[in-house]
């Protein structure tokens, strides 16, 4: 598999937002979606697998590109899965293959479930789906503080918390110089966007595990192979659980797509070429 680097650029008008999108590649639609990651995260992904797809990558609702006209406005999980459906609509190529990742992964599961003739495929990996956990309780209260404590204006303090939940360790030099104040503005903007407005929904949403199971489209839930333990691995362990499937392992941990693009591209492949 070899990486191809033509891209094309465009922005569709829904109701509450502008939303900015990418194109790659010739073949099967192929959609790469994060929350709060964007495009550009799984840029050297998608020039992996643009090889043998056509690879929608795109900014969610209120990160980067993708302006929303109230920026106080919760992004729902549902208003997430319905951009999607807009975004696959609007290229005419589809149904797709959603390959969705933690929040991303959440909004792919939503639209199997809300639009399951635009998807023939959706790979879940490692939702952050908090309900289906036995300690959902305390997990809920915990979300709740990591929220206060950002809206106190304590970024580091926040994602201090936000990653001792997730389980991964990030030592606190790392923690300060890549998580602070001093960094670009896009970037602070999009996690100011997210804390406020996006985890609660994320993390709280529940899927119908009948549903996702009598549906036609196919659901595969994938788990890092270096995520042991960590709450998205026990998260999608629980989803395989009600769903009666085994999970599938990628190269990796939580962004094991962006650690090693090439290795997970072709796991990828390797799965979608699977009956």
């Amino acid at each position: 598999m070899t990486a191809s680097s033509a891209v094309s650029t465009g922005t569709l008008v829904v109701s509450d937002a502008r939303l900015y999108y990418e194109i790659r590649g010739t073949g099967p639609l192929l959609v790469l979606i994060g929350a709060p990651m964007n495009a550009a995260a799984f840029t050297p992904l998608a020039e992996q697998l643009a090889a043998t797809n056509t690879v929608l990558t795109t900014d969610p609702r209120g990160h980067f590109g993708s302006v929303v006209d109230d920026p106080r406005q919760e992004s729902s999980v549902r208003a997430r899965a319905d951009d999607l459906a807009r975004l696959i609509t609007h290229l005419d190529t589809g149904p797709a293959v959603v390959f969705g990742s933690s929040g991303g992964a959440v909004g792919a599961l939503a639209l199997a479930q809300t639009s399951p003739d635009l998807v023939t495929t959706v790979i879940a990996h490692e939702p952050p789906l908090r309900e289906l956990l036995p300690d959902a309780d305390p997990l809920r209260a915990d979300t709740a503080d990591i929220i206060a404590t950002h809206g106190a204006g304590d970024r580091v303090g926040a994602w201090r918390k936000f990653f001792a939940l997730a389980g991964i360790p990030i030592p606190e030099p790392a923690l300060r110089e890549h998580f602070g104040d001093d960094r670009d503005p896009r970037q602070l903007a999009s996690e100011d966007y997210w804390f406020a407005n996006e985890l609660a929904a994320t993390t709280g949403w529940v899927p119908d595990p009948a549903l996702l199971r009598e549906i036609a489209t196919r659901v595969i839930v994938g788990i890092g192979a270096d995520s042991a333990g960590q709450f998205c691995d026990r998260a999608a362990r629980a989803l395989t659980t009600v769903l009666g499937a085994d999970p599938v392992i990628f190269p990796g941990d939580h962004t094991g797509f962006v650690s090693t693009p090439a290795a997970f591209a072709a796991r990828l492949q390797e799965v979608l070429d699977t009956p």
